[in-house]
């Protein structure tokens, strides 16, 4: 066994444990932490199958945007857990059963992989009226994935890249249209009231003296007798 294989068992073992995890976990916040391990894990084993871009993606798209705002999301919720696994046990059989369902097929999926691939030791490629006989390993090591992918992606594809990022655009717009709509408990202000208001609404100057003399106070008067201390007083000799 070589040392790609002991990494893929590795990152295979990690990755395992972190998806159990994940639906084992009584936490949300922890099982989404379980979760971007697995993620990891998974772009690992990605970049030991020379899928360099798949594993990039990964990273960035789920783990740096997904997961985080996932994260947001459980930590400014107030989310009720008991309510969350109420009938747990009762849904666990169906879920079970779609798990070794799901586990089989991949299993088949992995099986198929591991048988050996076709001995291929030299290609011919035409160029022009010449023909070129070279190495297969030779051809593939000098080719790139991600490079490859990027030619096709802003060629071939160009179109649809560029609706899907307006399709994208506009869902931030909403996302954050949305989250700033007037309510009681956040602070809205009306950009259309920003842009029209003027200098002189923003700022009001008052002119005041530079010494301001200090008012006089009023004498205070002596505190009148109470009329029963003063009934009191004329009945003494």
């Amino acid at each position: 066994m070589d040392a790609t294989t002991g990494l893929f068992y590795v990152f295979a073992l990690v990755l395992l444990f972190a998806a159990f995890k994940v639906i084992t976990a009584r936490n949300p916040v922890h099982a989404a932490l379980f979760l971007v391990l697995a993620f990891f894990q998974a772009a690992a084993i990605w970049i030991l199958l020379k899928a360099e871009f798949l594993a990039i993606t990964l990273v960035l798209v789920y783990v740096g945007a997904v997961m985080v705002l996932f994260l947001f999301v459980v930590m400014m919720l107030d989310i009720n857990l008991d309510s969350v696994r109420k009938n747990f046990w009762r849904h666990f059989p169906l879920a079970g059963g779609i798990g070794a369902l799901i586990a089989l097929q991949m299993s088949y999926v992995l099986i198929g992989g591991f048988r050996e691939p076709p001995n291929i030791t030299s290609v011919t490629v035409n160029a022009g009226s010449a023909s070129v006989t070279a190495n297969a390993p030779a051809i593939g090591e000098q080719l790139s994935n991600t490079k490859e992918l990027g030619k096709i992606l802003y060629s071939e594809y160009i179109y649809p890249l560029e609706i899907a990022a307006v399709i994208l655009l506009v869902a931030i717009i909403a996302a954050i249209a949305l989250t700033l709509r007037e309510r009681k408990d956040s602070k809205y202000s009306n950009p259309s009231e920003q842009v029209r208001v003027k200098s002189k609404d923003r700022v009001r100057i008052i002119k005041m003296d530079p010494v301001l003399s200090t008012p006089e106070q009023p004498m205070l008067a002596a505190p009148a007798t109470p009329p029963v201390a003063a009934a009191l007083a004329d009945k003494k000799p």
